[in-house]
């Protein structure tokens, strides 16, 4: 029998790589930041076109390669970070397997200027598909300069995949903080089809927070800073009141890298137990300070991931200097929640010395004595005066008789409903605030409210926003949102579609929009809910060849404004919501796919007893 295992051609295996390393553009502008981190760059830029579908550069002013680095580097395994297996439990770089520029070479067409400051002049390189297509001798300035053209090109499958440009830029973005957060003195600036979204300039890790989520995010910061054998920990998470529904501003660095731990996330949710209100999740800037030999990054491609080797005593260390953090700064609530301030001492008799009252008593006040008894405004009533009382109640009372009390009318009104039909029956009631129950004539439907809502808002926003019959209430004042620079920018591409839906925006700046109408409906304390959410369905929007923006829109103002389980409903809403569901074109599920209502017959309560 022939045989059939062979080893595969390099540029089939170099694509393979890159479907493990390259996931959509995102992935490529980490690999190139990190590259450019690695090669001691203190100013780093990035420019993206199209979501980084058509490009993706990142000059830096690193020390640049020779030409024979310049050319190693593109081979698959080519690293100089590690020269044997011990090397990868001692790693203080971002990346050391050395198959991130080959594996993205393999996908798309890539151009390389670099230059050491030793060298007179640097060297370009072109690679298409993972073949060499020209290497000259050019000027460029000191550092290295990597331009990724047309990704996925000769992978049309992989392509079709990727998601609309609003979605990959936002992943994007994900990957720019997280790098920039990590690194704080290092100078970063990032462009987006010639628009310049972010200018970072270095300083300390606060600054670069704020810097990087707009001025606002000042105020809303709590330090945390703590150091044991086992780790330090240092940085900030976000004041209460604060908090989010999606979890967007949560940042964890272990020696100055992005990781994703759930375990550890739990440990900061339990510190801010009884903080938080329900689906809020709290924000966090943590900088996690451990001996590399003491974890391993080498679980994952993506090097996202990290195994420790005591995740409990850092569970337990983290909690508690949040914890502590959050009392520190008088965040959690006193135990007092009833206390009333006006009781609390004024300033200017704080630390004053409380005077004692003098009583004067007198001595010789006998109340017994007749003197005192003829002076009181009190005098005990003789027994003839109580008699008094009742003269002539006697008589008076023989003589009513309520025999002849006569009324306005002896007539009984007739009822407004005919006995001889049925009284009208309340069909509709509403069980544990939840769930709506309808009477039908084989037996009873039971209603989820929320998702019902939900059905129903979303086919009205759909209807408006597809004919554009959308109508907004003009504000008195105008509202002023502010939002991180990720999410302005966001906004500013759904602008038109969110007009559609009646918002009316008046200016669009760097940290904040301003708003002047809102759709009918919507309330000014709901805004804010609504445009949080709208940026997490877009960061979570699943790739669907019946996408649009008008769907995603209309979904997400759905789930925003629907009515939430848990409120009571008076009688009129609970029959509006079942009358207004089943005239819906999809009564049976929500707009995300889940079941709205169900039947249960009489029948099926009959076995129950048998």
């Amino acid at each position: 029998m022939a045989d059939i295992i062979q080893l595969l051609p390099d540029h089939v295996a170099n694509q393979i790589a890159a479907g493990e390393v390259v996931q959509r553009p995102a992935s490529v502008v980490k690999e190139l930041l990190e590259n450019a981190i690695d090669a001691g760059a203190t100013t780093i830029k990035l420019l993206v076109k199209n979501a980084g579908k058509v490009l993706i550069q990142v000059i830096d002013d690193g020390k640049g390669m020779s030409v024979t680095d310049a050319r190693l580097s593109f081979e698959r395994h080519a690293t100089s970070k590690i020269k044997v297996a011990d090397d990868l439990f001692n790693l203080n770089t971002k990346g050391f397997r050395g198959e991130a520029l080959a594996s993205i070479a393999a996908i798309a067409h890539v151009e390389m200027k670099t230059k050491q400051v030793s060298d007179e002049l640097g060297t370009l390189l072109s690679v298409e598909g993972s073949i060499f297509t020209s290497q000259d001798v050019i000027a460029t300035p000191n550092g290295t300069s990597i331009a990724v053209k047309n990704l996925f090109f000769n992978i049309p499958a992989r392509r079709n995949f990727l998601k609309s440009d609003t979605v990959e830029f936002r992943h994007i973005i994900d990957e720019f903080q997280r790098v920039v957060l990590a690194h704080p003195s290092i100078n970063f600036s990032m462009y987006h089809n010639g628009s310049n979204l972010f200018n970072l300039l270095k300083g300390n890790f606060r600054q670069r927070v704020v810097n990087t989520f707009g001025g606002k995010t000042n105020e809303k910061l709590v330090p945390v800073e703590e150091t044991t054998e086992v780790l330090a920990i240092s940085g900030f998470v976000g004041k209460p009141e604060y908090s989010k529904k999606s979890r967007g501003e949560q940042f964890f660095f272990v020696n100055n890298r992005f990781i994703k731990s759930p375990y550890l996330n739990h440990a900061i949710s339990s510190a801010f137990d009884g903080l938080l209100q329900s689906r809020r999740h709290p924000s966090y800037f943590l900088n996690l300070q451990v001996d590399p030999r003491s974890i391993d990054i080498n679980i994952h491609p993506t090097k996202t991931e990290i195994k420790f080797d005591d995740e409990q005593t850092m569970y337990a260390i983290l909690r508690a200097a949040v914890k502590h953090s959050l009392g520190q700064f008088s965040i959690t609530p006193v135990l007092d929640f009833e206390r009333d301030k006006n009781l609390d001492t004024p300033y200017q008799f704080n630390g004053a010395q409380a005077s004692i009252p003098k009583v004067e008593v007198d001595r010789a006040f006998n109340p017994f004595s007749k003197a005192n008894s003829e002076t009181s405004s009190y005098t005990k009533p003789t027994s003839e005066s109580w008699e008094g009382l009742y003269v002539g109640l006697e008589s008076k009372s023989n003589t009513d008789n309520f025999s002849q009390v006569s009324y306005e009318s002896d007539e009984m009104t007739s009822s407004i409903f005919d006995e001889s039909t049925e009284r009208k029956v309340h069909k509709t009631f509403q069980l544990h605030n939840k769930y709506i129950i309808n009477t039908i004539k084989s037996g009873m439907v039971v209603i989820d409210q929320n998702r019902a809502h939900e059905r129903i808002l979303y086919e009205d926003y759909l209807r408006k926003t597809t004919v554009n019959e959308a109508v907004s209430q003009q504000l008195l004042f105008p509202l002023q949102l502010s939002l991180s620079t990720s999410g302005i920018s966001m906004l500013k591409e759904l602008h038109e579609a969110l007009e559609t839906t009646g918002f009316v925006f008046s200016t669009f700046t760097d940290e904040s929009i301003e708003l002047t109408g809102l759709p009918v409906g919507v309330k000014e304390s709901d805004v804010s809910n609504v445009f949080d959410q709208l940026i997490h369905d877009i960061e979570n929007e699943v790739p669907d060849v019946n996408f649009s923006i008008s769907d995603l829109l209309s979904k997400s103002l759905a789930k925003s404004l629907a009515i939430k389980n848990g409120k009571k409903l008076e009688r009129q809403e609970q029959e509006y919501i079942v009358n207004t569901l089943f005239s819906c074109k999809e009564p049976t599920v929500s707009p995300s796919n889940k079941t709205i209502f169900t039947t249960i017959k009489v029948d099926e309560l009959d076995k129950k007893f048998n």
